[in-house]
């Protein structure tokens, strides 16, 4: 290769800046104690020349792959979690010197199987799960072998560690009194399987909505947001069908809250009119599919990108007890007019 054609190096960037080798380097990985109009020209000029670090040596010097991997269940329904995630994640890293990797799994596969992967094989300086069960085996894995991690969800565990999660709890019981002033008394829920933490906070609102607005449960039996939208629709023609069918039901998804409409349609009744139906969803979708719905927003790209600052904030040594984010958003398109409270 001649001396022209040889890619850029930091050198090439401390030359056109007159900044020190040292100083690039530290700014372009977004280093604390380097100005922001320094770390701004150094970008610019890494850009404009087309510069890109070698990963390969970059790990042989420092030990570092500057690899964020992002672990996800991809058995999701339509208007999933996995796109928008990514693309806040994205959105924090891009002006950063890490990378977002994906690594999927199922519901059919072990969830540690891909942790203690990328945890053997050193792929990643930190890792992001989601998903999470009280006692998660997977966090106690990675507080076992000492590796960064951020988890989408909380757990009950006894040592401190970084999470941001969305207040499900919260959401329940504000889903419940949105149902009692819509004047509902009889009340089905379509919640995600037990075994997730955030189930345990879902239940705990709805039971607390169920004492405090003198509501009753119609109950659904082995019927949850993992079963297939053609299920749900199922279950839910079946309920309505029935003599002491709910009024009111509080959905935890936007997607299976299509999969509901659909069973409620089927028995020949129609939301807003014969039974209210509150659903949380991630997209912006569900006032235009029925906006006899109500909906409670859950800005799942921005719990992304919150998710990624607070794994780069560990890489720099942040204590993870102090890196915890509870989200809430109310927004519900009701007859009384929207409403907003944070």
């Amino acid at each position: 290769m001649n001396k022209e054609s040889r890619p850029p190096t930091l050198k090439t960037i401390a030359y056109m800046t007159g900044f020190s080798v040292t100083a690039v380097s530290r700014a372009l990985k977004d280093a604390p104690d380097i100005s922001a109009q320094t770390k701004e020209r150094v970008r610019l000029v890494a850009k404009q020349i087309g510069y890109r670090p070698s990963r390969a040596g970059l790990r042989l010097r420092t030990g570092k792959t500057q690899v964020i991997c992002l672990i996800l269940n991809v058995d999701e329904k339509i208007m999933s979690l996995t796109s928008q995630m990514v693309i806040g994640m994205s959105a924090r890293l891009k002006n950063s010197n890490y990378h977002l990797v994906v690594t999927p799994y199922s519901d059919r596969d072990d969830p540690l199987e891909p942790v203690k992967y990328v945890v053997e094989t050193g792929s990643a300086d930190a890792v992001i799960i989601s998903r999470t069960e009280p006692d998660d085996i997977r966090v106690r894995y990675l507080m076992d072998n000492n590796m960064p991690f951020v988890t989408h969800g909380r757990t009950m565990s006894t040592i401190p560690h970084a999470w941001v999660d969305y207040d499900n709890e919260r959401f329940a019981y504000k889903g419940m009194e949105r149902l009692s002033l819509m004047g509902c008394k009889r009340i089905a829920k379509v919640f995600p399987v037990p075994n997730l933490n955030y189930s345990r906070d879902l239940e705990s609102g709805f039971e607390n909505g169920l004492n405090d607005f003198s509501m009753t449960e119609r109950r659904l039996q082995n019927l949850y947001l993992e079963n297939t939208m053609d299920e749900i629709e199922e279950a839910i023609a079946q309920l309505m069908s029935a003599p002491d069918r709910p009024d009111g039901i509080l959905s935890a998804a936007g997607s299976a809250s299509i999969a509901i409409t659909s069973g409620i349609e089927r028995a020949g009744l129609q939301v807003g009119r014969d039974v209210q139906l509150v659903s949380k969803q991630s997209t912006r979708i569900l006032e235009r599919f029925r906006p006899a719905i109500n909906v409670f927003f859950e800005d799942v790209p921005e719990a992304g990108r919150v998710l990624a600052d607070q794994a780069l904030k560990l890489m720099q040594g942040h204590d993870p007890a102090s890196l915890t984010c509870l989200m809430f958003e109310e927004y519900c398109e009701d007859k009384t007019g929207p409403h907003r409270s944070v």
